[in-house]
């Protein structure tokens, strides 16, 4: 492959700073031209695919919000029948919502049915395409349009669901966690997945300014906080195991949520902000100690 030329192309409809398309961009080059790929609805299908165009230089599918675990799945069986499935990798992917929320019971059957299937979630932790809707994937005291602060809201109320723990739990063969922070480690986890037979779950964090409230010059900055703070760990799981993590000097984690708009009220001058804040403290000290992050 010309090393200039990019498997996600330029031209796209991506906001300006958008992590998703980095993202996108990373793994589709890493995973290199002998690729399918299975994408369910959300942004990353409107920005790259508005008709009659397509940013996308290798062969792609549009599935809908709920099933693209499945369409790639499909894809792998057609493969095999084909004796094809040795010389192209199939990926499956989608939104934090599209992968936690309504496709999870199809995620799931992939899983259990052993798919030969690298899945990836692009987790921007809403519903950004239709309006900034809270998901499973939003963090514990997010503003988002239906977890709004206000009187009688601290934002949204739940933590945010582990999905890596989920992936695990399918006893599948890999699962990992990356960022767009860290480009050659994401790269990396998406070589040695596609290296692995059988169903592999990677979930990457995708910073959304508009989402989030931040400079859009900021994505790849607020990508690599939320690791050095503790929030979002990167961890790799072979076969049930934890095989590897990112060492961290920890940060502490108001240097994350004091650069997005999403949390400012948090800052406020009162209890239970400063309870708020504490919280999302102790969810960074929990991975910090249970994965052993720090160097």
């Amino acid at each position: 492959m010309d090393k200039k030329k990019h498997l996600l192309a330029p031209g796209h409809t991506a906001c300006a700073g958008c992590g998703l398309s980095m993202g996108a961009r990373m793994v589709v080059d890493a995973a290199g031209p002998n690729t399918m790929i299975a994408n369910c609805t959300g942004c990353l299908e409107v920005f790259t695919t508005r008709y009659p165009q397509s940013a996308w230089e290798i062969p792609w599918v549009h599935s809908l919000f709920e099933n693209s675990s499945a369409v790639g799945a499909g894809i792998e069986a057609a493969l095999k029948a084909m004796g094809r499935d040795q010389e192209i990798r199939v990926i499956a992917q989608g939104g934090d919502g599209g992968t936690a929320d309504i496709g999870l019971q199809s995620l799931s059957g992939m899983f259990e049915r052993g798919h030969d299937v690298l899945y990836i979630c692009y987790d921007n932790e809403a519903y950004m395409n239709t309006g900034v809707q809270r998901s499973s994937q939003t963090p514990f005291g997010t503003s988002t349009s239906t977890s709004p602060f206000g009187k009688a809201s601290y934002g949204n109320p739940t933590r945010k669901k582990n999905m890596a723990k989920i992936a695990v739990a399918h006893e599948i063969p890999y699962v990992a966690t990356a960022t767009v922070g860290f480009d050659m480690d994401l790269k990396n986890k998406v070589k040695k997945a596609l290296s692995i037979r059988g169903p592999k779950y990677l979930h990457v964090l995708v910073p959304c300014p508009l989402g989030w409230k931040v400079e859009s010059r900021l994505t790849i900055k607020i990508a690599k906080k939320a690791v050095t703070t503790g929030i979002f760990p990167l961890v790799e799981w072979e076969n049930g195991k934890v095989t590897n993590v990112r060492k961290i000097t920890p940060e502490p984690v108001t240097e994350y949520l004091k650069m997005q708009g999403r949390f400012k009220h948090l800052f406020a001058d009162n209890d239970d902000a400063r309870a708020h804040l504490a919280s999302i403290q102790k969810f960074a000290d929990e991975n910090i100690e249970n994965y052993g992050l720090k160097s």
